[in-house]
């Protein structure tokens, strides 16, 4: 009689069928090691089993990808026979119920995955979702998640010594049971020095480097594959916990034996553990691997066959090398003070066959735990949404007033108290850190640079997945070509619900679609990235909540930052005023900052002309015609004019509109193609813009510690640029502490 019951499958989050399926695929009832081995095999973190499917309609390639999905990060070729490898990751589970360490170790996971590729990291960015801070119920939790992960994220990274140079926050109800934590991280290397999670040579061995394995992080996977109940504080041993000292050791030591030609293929463990990179790397390489685990190197004592294969304790990795010349790899590992122990071979049978003690516990073909997992089409229909299309009546009752409101939310506030707790200049490669548009870093070895950007919006994708995808790719190239660089490649990260439920699954399709839209039409094919489903707590789903992360190119000139720079100059507004019906003005800051109100549809979005926005933008930065540049998301041209004024010696602006839009609209709506330039030339910035066919009326000029907005005569904002900024600059720490 088999010891595997009913309710030890689903304790594994196996279905019936599911467990049909691999009693079919073994000719056999499996064995509780095995139960476990397809349990995170087949989860939805590692299988990707509702979304694969759909993954498949975005574009993945372009004459400058290396290397597309598949591997452990994307790859592009930024020229000099050098490439950058980059990719988003998700930790929101454990961030929810170990903070510090869930979001330390998403940062090491993410580190790892760059240089498993044979890439040194130079840079992080972070996209943080997380409950209102002045939320009666849930604030003191919000506040306390919110210390944590920014904490958590800090050490890791600091410790490391990679910069982490950007990123955003958003604050939700829909986020409090269930934070968001999507880390990105981008290396770079020779084009020549790629390495691959791929298990090849008969008769090589398979090698154990880095930390010794421990209990933590056991069924990491599959709990990062269900909803939160009201036990999930329970599942703190679930979380890992990370050591930035010995990952650093470990990405040296990695460098440092790449280089000796040995290594024949590298995957890190993470989740899964020392499953997942059997596995995968047999399944890649098309062979076997079998290996003993009385070998692999353990803290603790007693572990079994079981706990060894999915414990995802941090900072290891599993290697294959070439026959003979182990000790060449052994010997680079023994000197940074790692572990580093032959515990397999690669096979010729496509299995993974696990011993312990010369005991098979397990035996599985590679394929049917990877590359042939089950593969959902779930059922979908209408995106979940409660939100009403019409738009209720509203009128401003106070300008000045609503501006402040804004500018000292939670989303739009300084993030300065968050950024501050990073090093963002180590490494000195750092152009533009934390606060800009897009950060910037410099690649020494080609003299070139690269700029990254994070862009997500969960109440626009609420509101319309297809369209909020859209917009959200439009952004983040936007704030790319604001600074100068032209967006080449991209990496996602998609944090949804409960796909079994068809109003989600919907959101999840139609978010897919319209990003694959957008992307091919903005030329910045998917290299890879991560999707994060079961997002919800006791039933609540957090808004459909995309996040982008795309990368651009550009030469080392200085940076376009957004601060006005100078008294006197002519700010104008590249791609016009735009126009708004209220029914789009639902989802903008104001109607969530100001109204308290959720309705209609996002933005409305002309691609083609968004295209031309930016290439202008491109060509004004190019030939030195900005001073500085802002482009309007959130917020709209209100917050975005303040946030220009908020430099080390605030400058403002007297501007004066020419717009039949009611006020409300008019400062606060968040139509895209929109750019604010401060510059010395602005009739040669109108002519250059003409060329693409692109608005760019002049609609006022800079002026010293001072916001002046008018629109045919009529004030409708006036305040002390300094004023605001001390405002803005300290709403977040007051938050936090009251």
């Amino acid at each position: 009689m088999s010891a595997i019951t009913p309710d030890l499958v689903a304790a594994h989050q196996l279905t019936e069928a599911e467990y049909e399926r691999i009693v079919s695929l073994l000719g056999r009832e499996p064995t509780y090691t095995e139960l476990g081995i397809f349990s995170v095999m087949w989860s939805e973190h590692c299988s990707y089993k509702s979304s694969r499917l759909h993954l498949k309609k975005l574009p993945t390639r372009s004459k400058l990808v290396v290397q597309g999905p598949g591997e452990n990060a994307g790859i592009v070729d930024i020229g000099g026979g050098y490439a950058i490898a980059f990719k988003i990751e998700s930790h929101n589970h454990p961030s929810f119920i170990e903070p510090f360490q869930g979001a330390a170790t998403g940062v090491g996971g993410i580190l790892r995955d760059i240089f498993t590729m044979g890439a040194r990291p130079i840079a992080v960015l972070d996209a943080l979702r997380f409950g209102p801070l002045d939320d009666p119920e849930t604030g003191a939790r919000n506040r306390r998640i919110l210390e944590g992960v920014v904490a958590g994220i800090a050490h890791y990274g600091n410790c490391f010594g990679v910069p982490t140079v950007g990123g955003e926050t958003v604050f939700e109800p829909s986020y409090a049971g269930n934070p968001l934590v999507n880390v990105f991280a981008l290396g770079v290397f020779r084009k020549d020095q790629i390495f691959y999670a791929r298990a090849e040579g008969e008769g090589n061995p398979v090698i154990y480097v880095g930390a010794k394995t421990g209990r933590d992080g056991i069924h990491g996977a599959s709990m990062a594959s269900a909803e939160f109940s009201e036990e999930s504080h329970q599942k703190r041993p679930n979380v890992q916990v990370g050591d930035p000292f010995l990952e650093k050791l470990l990405l040296e030591a990695c460098l440092e034996a790449m280089q000796t030609g040995a290594i024949v293929g590298i995957q890190d463990m993470g989740a899964a553990g020392l499953t997942c990179s059997t596995c995968e790397m047999g399944s890649r390489g098309h062979t076997g691997i079998e290996i003993d685990l009385q070998y692999v190197p353990q803290r603790e004592s007693g572990m079994t066959p079981y706990e060894i294969m999915l414990s995802e304790s941090q900072e290891r990795m599993l290697l294959v090398a070439a026959k003979g010349r182990e000790q060449e790899v052994v010997r680079v590992f023994r000197k940074w003070g790692l572990d580093a122990v032959t515990i397999g071979v690669v096979t010729g049978d496509g299995k993974m066959r696990v011993k312990y003690h010369g005991r098979v516990v397990a035996e599985i073909d590679t394929r049917a735990l990877a590359d042939e997992a089950p593969i959902y089409d779930r059922p979908h229909t209408a995106p979940l949404r409660t939100a009403p299309l019409e738009a209720p009546g509203f009128a401003s009752a106070d300008l000045n007033r609503d501006l402040r409101t804004l500018l000292t939310s939670a989303d739009l506030c300084s993030k300065r108290w968050i950024w501050e707790q990073y090093d963002y200049m180590v490494r000195t490669n750092t152009l533009q850190g934390p606060g800009g548009d897009a950060a910037i870093v410099r690649i020494k070895e080609t003299g070139t640079s690269v700029a990254m950007a994070l862009d997500g919006n969960g109440r626009y994708t609420y509101l319309s997945p297809r369209e909020g995808a859209k917009l959200m790719v439009a952004e983040c190239c936007r704030n790319l070509s604001t600074v100068g660089a032209l967006p080449v490649a991209a990496t996602n990260n998609l944090n949804f619900g409960n796909p079994e439920r068809p109003g989600i699954m919907a959101q999840l399709v139609e978010a897919i679609e319209g990003m694959a839209e957008a992307c091919e039409f903005f030329e910045t094919p998917i290299t890879g990235g991560n999707v994060s489903l079961y997002n919800e707590t006791l039933g609540e789903a957090v808004f459909p909540s995309p996040v982008l992360g795309i990368v651009g190119l550009l030469d080392t000139r200085p940076p376009l930052t957004i601060h006005f720079k100078n008294p006197g100059r002519a700010v104008v507004l590249l791609g016009g005023l735009g126009t708004c019906d209220p029914v789009r003005f639902g989802g903008t800051q104001y109607a969530k900052q100001v109204l308290k109100d959720l309705w209609g549809l996002p933005p409305a979005l002309d691609m083609d002309y968004e295209k031309r926005v930016q290439a202008a933008m491109r060509r004004i930065a190019e030939s030195g015609l900005a001073e500085s540049a802002h482009d309007l998301s959130d917020g709209g041209l209100a917050v975005a004019l303040a946030e220009c004024s908020f430099g080390e010696d605030p400058i403002g602006a007297v501007i004066e509109l020419d717009s039949r839009l009611r006020p409300e609209l008019l400062l606060f709506h968040e139509g895209p193609s929109r750019i604010l330039v401060s510059t010395a030339d602005p009739e040669a910035v109108a002519r250059l813009a003409a060329g693409y066919g692109v608005e760019a009326p002049r609609i006022g000029t800079t002026a010293a510690d001072v916001l002046k907005i008018s629109n045919r005569g009529a004030a409708l904002i006036q305040a002390g640029a300094r004023e605001l900024k001390e405002a803005w600059e300290g709403a977040l720490e007051k938050m936090l502490h009251a």
